[in-house]
């Protein structure tokens, strides 16, 4: 199958970077390379390092970008190591990075990863293929108590713990291998009448399998102060989510990121030492339009928030 992503907000997000000549920037979620097909695109004089967890994509953005060779360093990891990374291939500062967060079309739309509750296929899930826990491994090892905890923090499901029984007594019967039968024990668990409200009713249990399974949202803090750390002043970070989840952490990370002095407001002089590292470009996040969620439906959810480094 051709590893195939439309970039959301995709002119928004790289204008907002203001590629520049020799400047050095990084795309933490490569995917199919539509962000950086873009960024490099704008300025022949720009350089990109494109991470990304999935060889599949790296092969696939690879081919797409071999006609900037000489100017492309793609790494597979996890965009969590950043500062790892750029350390590793000498770079010290960055001039701008963009972050797509969530899973791709491609990822979706190939039913063998698992990640749809559309196509019955393996259960899966793992954006990293050659990761340790897959979700065949969360659905029939996890307690009743662990599968509440993980469908209501990650995927905010209000039938989390009688979707949750239900599994773990489908599953003495018989492993729970496939997409398919996850989905048809959902159906069973939420009553009929909320399955008409909100959409699939599986959509939100599968949500919160695969944040489990890829520990999406525990390093994502730490990783946007890694990368305002490695923005150099002026320099910019455009991250795009997909659920009200990762939106908000990342607005909480750069609230703090933009607050200086934390002293009581009666002390004199500051005693904290804290200084303000980034400034917030989008006080309310950027959306897209009704042309590109005409487009593509799966846009719909995107968000914006860019931050630059002071």
């Amino acid at each position: 199958m051709e590893f195939r992503h439309i970039s959301v907000l995709l002119d928004e997000s790289v204008s907002a970077l203001r590629i520049r000549d020799g400047g050095i920037y990084v795309d933490g979620t490569l995917g199919g390379g539509g962000h950086s097909y873009e960024i490099l695109s704008r300025n022949k004089n720009c350089s990109l390092i494109g991470i990304d967890r999935d060889r599949e994509a790296i092969a696939a953005a690879k081919k797409r970008l071999a006609e900037f060779s000489g100017r492309v360093t793609l790494v597979n990891d996890n965009f969590s190591g950043v500062k790892e990374i750029l350390r590793s291939l000498g770079v010290d500062k960055i001039s701008g990075a963009v972050l797509d967060l969530g899973v791709s079309s491609y990822q979706l739309d190939n039913a063998e990863r698992g990640f749809s509750y559309m196509h019955d296929a393996p259960l899966d899930m793992r954006m990293n293929p050659d990761g340790e826990l897959t979700a065949k491994d969360v659905i029939n090892s996890y307690s009743v108590e662990e599968l509440t905890r993980v469908f209501y923090e990650y995927g905010e499901e209000k039938w989390s713990k009688r979707i949750a029984e239900f599994i773990v007594n489908s599953r003495q019967n018989k492993e729970i291998a496939t997409t398919g039968e996850l989905v048809e024990i959902i159906k069973a668990a939420v009553p009929k009448g909320a399955r008409a409200d909100g959409g699939h009713p599986a959509k939100r249990v599968f949500q919160a399998v695969r944040i489990e399974v890829n520990n999406e949202l525990a390093p994502l803090e730490k990783a946007i102060k890694d990368f305002a750390d490695m923005l150099e002043k002026g320099g910019r970070l455009a991250v795009i989510t997909f659920h009200s989840l990762e939106d908000r952490i990342v607005k909480n990370t750069f609230k703090e990121l933009a607050q200086g002095c934390v002293c009581p407001k009666d002390f004199p002089v500051c005693v904290c030492g804290r200084e303000k590292k980034i400034k917030i470009i989008t006080k309310k996040p950027v959306l897209p339009d009704i042309g590109e969620i005409g487009a593509n439906s799966r846009s719909k959810s995107a968000k914006l928030r860019i931050a630059e480094k002071i």
